[in-house]
């Protein structure tokens, strides 16, 4: 997915309440995830998210004249669907249901750290000082995570372990996704990259969500909230995304994903009663400040006083 040329950013109150805004819809696609996985399964959440979405966003893209882009560039956006939607919906679908959506959420805060070391390895970016002291801080705050592995009520150790691993797994992705389109999707414009990267993805998935396809139907509150991820936590957000990134500029939209975990955390502990443990708690804000370092976040402020 691109990112349009940012602007000056405007004074703080003009864009913070739509931050505030996309921090607790993207906070809230854990708790939906976790409700419509319970009865849908992993692939056939994941699947339906993106169909959906791309549903929602295809009459946006077209209105605004983006279609031949996307005709253009449709290999490339579609690959980057399989990347960036795919496999990260379906890694953490599955996750959800063995580890609790507070822990879900602020293990994919770890979106940038992987960013900042895929960009080195990949594209040849400069990490010095400080950004490599966030990388350490960052790793090791997933170590520590990992070594407790809380999971949910009745669930195992042993699949905890997994769930985190797959969580990993799907910023890891994540972090591909972005290089990838810093690389071949520069000049696309944002929504004809975003719709096509949601056709590949359902068309990735639509085997596997149909071979998996639960027996029994689903009932409205699962229904509920797999409409729910698809239009508000993955279309609408989407707008309010590359939106941020314009007004606001690229380094306050990331900053987003620092702050849903906190939204999540208490959907889960509200909705879900889902334990919110010291240890977890601890653990996520060693990993949010070794991304905010990794990503020269902090580097930057500190320049700017």
């Amino acid at each position: 997915m691109t990112t349009p040329q940012a602007a000056s950013p405007p004074p703080q109150r003009s864009w913070m309440p739509e931050f505030l805004l996309l921090s607790a819809i993207w906070g809230a696609s854990f708790l939906f995830m976790r409700v419509g996985a319970a009865e849908f399964g992993p692939f056939a959440t994941a699947g339906l998210r993106v169909a959906l979405a791309a549903l929602v966003l295809t009459p946006f893209m077209v209105l605004k004249g983006e279609w031949p882009a996307l005709r253009k560039h449709w290999k490339q956006a579609m690959l980057a669907g399989v990347i960036n939607s795919a496999i990260p919906f379906a890694l953490f679908a599955w996750a959800v249901m063995h580890i609790t959506t507070g822990l879900t959420s602020i293990l994919n805060a770890t979106v940038p750290l992987f960013g900042a070391l895929v960009a080195w390895i990949w594209l040849g970016e400069r990490i010095a000082g400080l950004r490599w002291v966030g990388l350490l801080v960052g790793f090791v705050g997933v170590a520590l995570l990992a070594w407790k592995a809380p999971g949910g009520a009745g669930m195992k150790s042993e699949d905890a372990v997994w769930a985190i691993g797959a969580c990993l797994c799907a910023s890891t992705c994540y972090a591909i996704a972005a290089n990838y389109a810093k690389r071949y999707l520069v000049g696309v414009p944002p929504l004809a990259s975003a719709t096509g990267s949601l056709m590949g993805a359902t068309l990735c998935l639509a085997i596997p969500a149909i071979m998996n396809w639960p027996a029994q139907m689903p009932g409205a509150r699962a229904w509920a909230a797999i409409v729910a991820i698809a239009i508000l936590c993955t279309g609408i957000a989407y707008f309010l995304y590359f939106r941020l990134i314009v007004i606001a500029g690229p380094s306050q939209a990331v900053a987003v994903t620092f702050l849903a975990p906190a939204f999540a955390v208490v959907y889960g502990a509200v909705f879900l009663h889902e334990p919110v443990t010291a240890w977890m708690l601890g653990c996520g804000v060693i990993i949010v400040c070794g991304t905010m370092m990794s990503t020269g976040l902090i580097g930057s402020a500190r320049q700017r006083t």
